[in-house]
């Protein structure tokens, strides 16, 4: 066994990719799929003006519209059938988390396997498709309020606006999900990556830009630099890091053969959770911010005003709640991914103990005390990936595509994505291996 993996991994190289014809498949698949979507940010809604959008745009970009129009792709500064992007499918998956920790039939659900999940999965798809229509309608009404940008105002703007922004969210809730099951890694996340790359080439010409124009100087311009290397460095050696914790076998009994005990190690991330706090802390914080920002335009509550400036990008409320959000979903996403108390009864279950702990609950509590203590690391990083750069851009106004947590999207997400095609690799290597083992048969 060892020396199959040992070959195994000798012959892991770029030459596989040829053979590997599922995986080419799946390349191939996740491509079109994203090249769909590009196209899509580019189709406008109907019967609005695109240059009087670009106009608006511009003199709003550096708000929470900006913030908006990067997770979009760019598709919300070009109005787009796609603007309102992933964001309702997000919010509502993050919904539905939180109720199944709050109501037993969620959490019984949870816990019957495939098929609660897709019942769950259910759920959010519903949630999906009510966040988005109230977005939507909240959208329709900001555009026909912003003056020459709706051609025709009215009831059946409004509901052809509705109807194509749904529509693009739910198809977008599609394609993601086609994503994560016939292509490489996870959709949703891929969906963001490539709005994201997209509009990379063109931040840096606008930066550079004002640059040239004299709004930014040249230090900030190669501070912004340096601060994205840096920022990218931090994430690949934080998004590797582990915590590893000594597993021990006792020795065994077989027939006549006494087999001596061995060691392994259970690793531990120090961020359990991955890019989704920002992400949905992003989201959380777009939802109620959208709304507000479009109805204080169009009515003349002083409050909704008040709340729309508060929420504003770089406002001090929007990053008192932007960090309590990534901290509280730092804690929460662990929490749903790693189970002490199972991993504790898996390790119990086959003879394997942490040295100095007893097997069942005084090693699933050491396992929280440790798992707690390291995200605790990990949401401080979170907080610092993505905080840091938000305030440097917020003062300079330079673009979203250069924060931390645009960064860190890209950079977690091109992990992630290469772990699985370095996975399905192996796995075709491993196939081949097994089969030529089969082929001469026995050694005699």
């Amino acid at each position: 066994m060892a020396s199959a993996a040992e070959q195994l991994a000798a012959n892991l190289n770029f030459s596989a990719f040829g053979k590997a014809e599922e995986l080419k498949q799946r390349i191939w698949f996740t491509l079109g799929a994203l090249l769909v979507y590009r196209l899509g940010t580019y189709i406008p809604l109907p019967g609005i003006d695109g240059q009087a959008v670009a106009q608006a745009f511009n003199q709003a970009q550096t708000g929470i519209l900006g913030l908006f129009n990067m997770f979009s792709g760019g598709a919300v500064g070009r109005m787009a059938i796609f603007a309102l992007n992933i964001t309702p499918y997000i919010s509502a998956s993050i919904i539905i988390q939180l109720m199944t920790s709050v109501s037993k039939q969620l959490e019984a659900l949870k816990k019957e396997g495939e098929a609660g999940r897709r019942q769950l999965n259910q759920y959010t798809r519903y949630l999906t498709l009510l966040l988005a229509i109230v977005q939507a309608y909240g959208i329709s009404i900001g555009l026909e309020a912003a003056g020459n940008i709706v051609q025709s105002p009215g009831l059946f703007f409004r509901l052809s606006a509705v109807l194509t922004l749904t529509g693009g969210t739910m198809f977008l809730m599609w394609l993601g999900e086609q994503i994560t099951s016939r292509g490489i890694g996870n959709g949703i996340s891929l969906i963001i990556f490539a709005g994201i790359v997209a509009e990379l080439p063109r931040a840096l010409i606008g930066t550079l830009e004002l640059g040239r124009q004299g709004a930014l100087s040249t230090f900030v311009i190669l501070l912004v630099l340096v601060m994205s290397v840096a920022v990218v460095a931090l994430v690949v050696f934080m998004e590797r890091a582990q915590r590893r914790l000594l597993i021990q076998y006792p020795k065994r009994q077989v027939g006549n053969r006494l087999y001596e005990g061995q060691s392994s190690h259970l690793p531990l991330k120090l961020n359990s959770s991955g890019v989704i706090p920002p992400i949905f802390a992003s989201s959380l914080l777009l939802l109620p911010a959208t709304i507000a920002q479009f109805y204080a335009s169009t009515t003349n509550l002083g409050w909704l005003t008040t709340v729309s400036t508060l929420l504003g990008h770089g406002q001090p409320l929007f990053i008192a709640l932007y960090l309590a959000l990534i901290i509280f979903f730092a804690f929460f996403y662990t929490a749903i991914v790693f189970n002490p108390v199972e991993t504790a009864e898996n390790l119990k279950k086959h003879g394997g103990f942490i040295p100095g702990f007893r097997p069942g609950e005084r090693t699933a509590a050491y396992i929280d005390y440790v798992l707690t203590r390291i995200t605790v690391i990990g949401a401080a990083y979170l907080s610092v990936v993505c905080l840091l750069p938000e305030l440097l851009i917020s003062y300079y106004s330079i673009p979203f595509y250069f924060g931390g947590t645009s960064l860190m999207i890209v950079v977690t997400v091109t992990m992630d994505t290469v772990a699985q095609i370095q996975g399905h690799l192996l796995a075709h290597q491993y196939d081949g291996l097994i089969k030529k083992a089969k082929l001469k048969g026995p050694r005699r």
